[in-house]
């Protein structure tokens, strides 16, 4: 098949950026979509021109380094998908696709389609660990869960860091991603001591690096590929209340 690609170029931080062209011919359907960017990079090269830039490392879909606006939504058309398993069979012949890189001012352009995502990092250092001493690896079952407990710290542990829900949401709010992480730990019995503590340092670290607040808007749901729930929402903001009532 044949794919119009309209590529979000820019050199650094400073370029002013611009939109260009390129045809793809001859794209094999089962292809992911950063398989056919090497492709068009392959061709580029050939003919002495700066590839495009972007940022992948697993392409299973698990180490959220991936990610980029296809026709203004993250990580493209296909729910619960990462782009590097965002396959070509989902498009088609002479469809025109506009690819941007992720829009947020917490997340600056390094090079065309790659962003900054360090300040995610840097939330996860305020808040994300438990002080617990663990030692050596404890027998699975030495502390008792609730397997409800288990498995929503579960799914939201599945959370992989890509950005989509930050892209997505039309204030920018690193809510989602905050919410997963803050409710992986909170949700069992080694992330109690740090629990209220966690979401206020946490959710002040978002504030500082310039992440908007969570209206609710649920756009981040829509299209996060690990499929993170809403909810975590509402228990990441149970236990921010809490600490501030506390005064902890």
């Amino acid at each position: 098949m044949r794919i119009i690609l309209h590529v979000w170029r820019q050199r650094n931080a400073d370029d002013k950026g611009r939109m260009v062209r390129y045809e793809v011919p001859n794209v094999n359907e089962h292809m992911s979509f950063l398989e056919m960017l090497d492709v068009l990079n392959e061709d580029l090269i050939a003919k002495s021109e700066e590839p495009i830039a972007f940022d992948h490392d697993c392409r299973e879909g698990i180490c959220g380094m991936c990610g980029a606006m296809i026709n203004g939504v993250a990580h493209g058309p296909l729910p619960g998908t990462t782009l590097c398993q965002l396959h070509m069979r989902h498009f088609k012949d002479g469809d025109e696709l506009y690819v941007e890189p992720w829009r947020a001012r917490a997340f600056p352009i390094v090079k065309d389609l790659v962003v900054d995502r360090s300040a995610f990092d840097r939330i996860i250092a305020a808040g994300g660990f438990i002080s617990a001493s663990t030692g050596s690896a404890p027998d699975g079952n030495a502390i008792l869960v609730p397997k409800d407990d288990a498995d929503r710290s579960m799914d939201a542990a599945a959370c992989i860091g890509c950005g989509a829900c930050v892209a997505m949401c039309p204030n920018a709010s690193a809510s989602l991603f905050m919410a997963a992480k803050i409710s992986h730990l909170g949700l069992l019995p080694q992330g109690q001591p740090e629990r209220d503590q966690r979401a206020q340092a946490m959710v002040a670290q978002a504030n500082a690096e310039l992440f908007g607040a969570c209206t609710n808007v649920g756009e981040c749901e829509a299209v996060c590929p690990k499929d993170i729930k809403l909810e975590v929402i509402r228990r990441m903001n149970r236990d921010f209340l809490v600490g501030a009532l506390s005064g902890r």
